[in-house]
């Protein structure tokens, strides 16, 4: 039968030993069932902070959420004393691993705080604090505890912009931040002793980590040369000490483009997405999609969004190059299926895709516009006004629908023409 860790003795919070020299000295929160609005927690979160010794000091690498406070400090005064702390540092700023820093450096004022470059004016805004003393880190710096050192990852949006990994050398330790960390509350702390975490860790992924891929994947350049490690200690979540390649492994997978690209070298993809009440936007859709199949190069996809659940198209969007999207115009609005499918896309990269609206109308067709605004608002490329249609489209208005595809394929693969904007076309 496994042994979980004693945390609390006599009453007590206790320090956890990783190994003699490190310990964790963080608190539980079993009881949280929502974290920063948007992630559910079913079974809690943990504040992971930890204590290193070095024969000219320890260090102590975040703190925890201040209503947790006298857990920290109670599990650092079973290891350390305060004046005996030369070094703390924070690889992250957000109020659950800063809350006892005041605290903490109040009864420690000697110790010397590092943050990251970018996390010197937020630390400021966080704590209120305009004395504050610290020093900025980039990817490179060090700092000596004697026969340990910690050495610094610059690891930014993952995810907020100051966040940083710190690295353990002589123990292959690496305090991760939120990086590998996941909501899951379990006082066996360790991954080979917890309950089964999988389902949170990748939910973690998804929520906090999936939409800054690209700083993922640079983080990871900078960690995979430390494998192998013998520890990853995050800020949240289980320790993971039982072969923790395989969650650095499994980062650089999530990492990737979710589904296999069917596209052949040099096609650009291009979504069309649509709803339709009485099938006049659906009529458009499938001008639109016929004028756009006209252009070598591209591959087309026609969507009806009343056909679909919302969560598949998210993966197919992410590794696309363009997306389309149609909608009627109901009681001034576009209509809850296309609002569903774009506030589903906030966790994923859309930064200069290709982007276009169109749809019917029957009074005033303000649908388009406020889709075009959401697009922009979302970092797409909108570089054609919104075509909109009154009631059922004529035959002429279907091969300005043809055109419109027409000109968003160009568009993809740089084969459309300037164009001189007529300011009627704005009002």
């Amino acid at each position: 039968m496994i042994k979980a860790p004693i945390l609390i003795q006599d009453g007590v919070p206790q320090a956890v030993s990783l190994s003699e020299r490190v310990h964790w000295i963080g608190a539980l929160d079993p009881n949280l069932r929502t974290f920063d609005i948007i992630l559910k927690t079913a079974n809690g979160t943990s504040y992971n902070a930890y204590l290193v010794q070095g024969s000219d000091g320890f260090a102590v690498i975040d703190t925890v959420k201040e209503s947790f406070a006298d857990d920290f400090f109670a599990r650092l005064e079973s290891v350390a004393r305060y004046e005996q702390i030369t070094v703390i540092v924070l690889n992250h700023l957000e109020p659950d691993h800063t809350g006892a820093l005041p605290e903490l450096m109040r009864r420690a004022p000697q110790a010397r705080l590092y943050i990251s470059q970018k996390a010197q004016t937020m630390l400021k805004a966080l704590l209120k604090q305009t004395e504050l003393e610290f020093t900025t880190v980039l990817s490179g710096d060090s700092v000596s505890l004697g026969d340990r050192s910690l050495q610094f990852l610059h690891t930014p949006y993952l995810h907020w912009p100051d966040t940083q990994c710190t690295y353990l050398p002589e123990e292959y330790t690496l305090f991760s931040g939120d990086v590998f960390g996941c909501h899951f509350c379990d006082s066996r702390l360790f991954n080979d002793e917890v309950g089964d975490f999988r389902f949170s860790f990748e939910y973690y992924y998804a929520h906090i980590m999936r939409p800054f891929k690209e700083y993922v994947n640079h983080a990871l350049d900078l960690i995979e040369p430390l494998l192998p490690l013998q520890t990853i200690a995050p800020a949240h979540g289980p320790l993971l000490r039982d072969r923790p390649q395989r969650y650095v492994k499994r980062y650089r997978e999530l990492s990737q483009t979710t589904l296999l690209n069917e596209t052949s070298g040099g096609e650009k993809t291009l979504l069309i997405f649509y709803i339709s009440s009485y099938g006049n936007t659906r009529r458009m859709a499938e001008a639109i999609y016929e004028g756009a199949m006209a252009i070598e190069q591209v591959r087309v996809s026609l969507y009806d969004l009343e056909g679909s659940e919302i969560e598949p198209f998210v993966d197919l969007i992410e590794g696309a190059d363009g997306i389309i999207f149609g909608t009627p115009t109901i009681n001034g609005d576009a209509v809850k299926p296309v609002w569903d499918l774009l506030s589903s896309l906030a966790v994923i990269n859309l930064k200069s895709k290709l982007g276009g609206v169109f749809g019917s109308y029957g009074w005033t067709g303000e649908a388009v516009r406020m889709v075009e605004d959401r697009l922009r608002g979302l970092k797409l490329r909108v570089p054609i006004p919104g075509l909109r249609i009154k009631l059922i489209p004529t035959d002429e208005e279907l091969e300005l629908c043809l055109a419109f595809g027409r000109e968003l394929a160009q568009e993809l693969v740089g084969l459309r023409q300037s164009k001189i904007i007529d300011m009627a076309d704005l009002a």
